[in-house]
This record gives structure tokens, sequence and C-alpha cells, in this order.
């Protein structure tokens, strides 16, 4: 059986804008998608529509994430699992998640009942409110994301997550926001 494994990183978010433009945190803890980020999505649903349609979408908890994952899949009969495994590395303050309630109360359509509280890396920081994930923890957190995905026994799993945990899952070195990759076979 064909094996097909996609890895999508979010549109554009407030922090990536705002990061792009002064180089400093502006503290945009679960950042949302900006206006070029939503407009990002909406050009990626061409994208998705010329792939294998997928079995299973994994998105990671984090607000900008949820919404392209939305945005991308919309109308799509799939099953969509929110999964904190392939979270970004907590190094700033837009991957500090929210707690699995309040995400509820926005996106009721999705089941976080699962998740732990806190679900993203919590240990000591490097700025107000924003721990910092070890590469230690980090490393072993990709590869049980792997593992994980290696698992799964759907044909076709389309991930939604973060350009530096694709990275390093990966290998390659960058990213785009919304970019599709094809990761294993």
């Amino acid at each position: 059986m064909s094996r097909h494994r996609y890895v999508i990183r979010h549109g554009q978010s407030t922090f990536n804008a705002a990061f792009a433009e002064t180089g400093t945190d502006p503290m945009h803890f679960d950042a949302r998608l900006s206006e070029l980020g939503h407009r990002q999505v909406a050009a990626g649903r061409a994208l998705i529509a010329g792939l294998p349609r997928p079995d299973l979408i994994v998105c990671t908890p984090l607000t900008r994430a949820i919404q392209t994952t939305i945005g991308l899949f919309a109308g799509i009969d799939a099953p969509i699992l929110i999964h904190s495994l392939h979270r970004e590395r907590c190094e700033h303050s837009c991957d500090v998640g929210r707690r699995p309630a309040d995400l509820a109360a926005e996106f009721p359509q999705f089941d976080f009942a699962h998740l732990d509280d806190p679900w993203w890396h919590d240990g000591p920081g490097h700025a107000p409110g924003v721990p910092f994930e070890p590469e230690d923890v980090f490393a072993a957190r990709v590869a049980a994301f792997e593992a994980w995905l290696d698992e799964r026994q759907e044909p076709v799993i389309m991930a939604v997550g973060h350009g530096e945990f694709f990275r390093r899952l990966t290998g390659r070195e960058h990213f785009a926001n919304c970019e599709i990759v094809r990761f294993r076979a």
C-alpha cells in the first residue's frame, strides 16, 4: 500500500509579520494568522485540491495552525486530530499556547480534552512568560512524532504545523508559510 505523508507550515502569523519588521519578539502569545496569512491559506486551498484526499489531518493546538487547518480543509471529509507532539519548539511568545478549555471555547468543532494542561513546554525561560525548550527535549519530541507518524496506518496523512519543527523533522532548511512538502512515501 502506498503511503503519503505531507507537512504543511501554517500561514503567516501576527508574530511572523512583526518579528520580520523588528527582529524582536512582539510578545504575541499563541499568535493568530495575519491578513497575509489568511490570503496564503486561501491560495493554499488550490494546492490541497491537487493532492490525494487525506485520510487523517493532524494539527497542532497553536491557533495559527488551527486557523490554517480550518481554511485549507473546509469541506473536505477527513478526520482532524489535534495533536501537541509536533507543536513548535518553545522559544518565542507565539509558541506558548492556551489552555485546552480556552481552545475548545473558540474552536468547539475540535476535541482538546486529551491535551495536557499545559501542553506546550513549560520550564525556565529567557523572557517573561516565555519558556525555552532545551535541545534534547525538542530532539526527543521530533523523534517521537516521526515514530508516531510511521506507526499510523492511514494511507494519506497531512500534518499542519510549524517551520522549525518541520525543518528538524525533514532536514529541509526552510519552509515558507503555507508551503506543502511531501515527507516520505
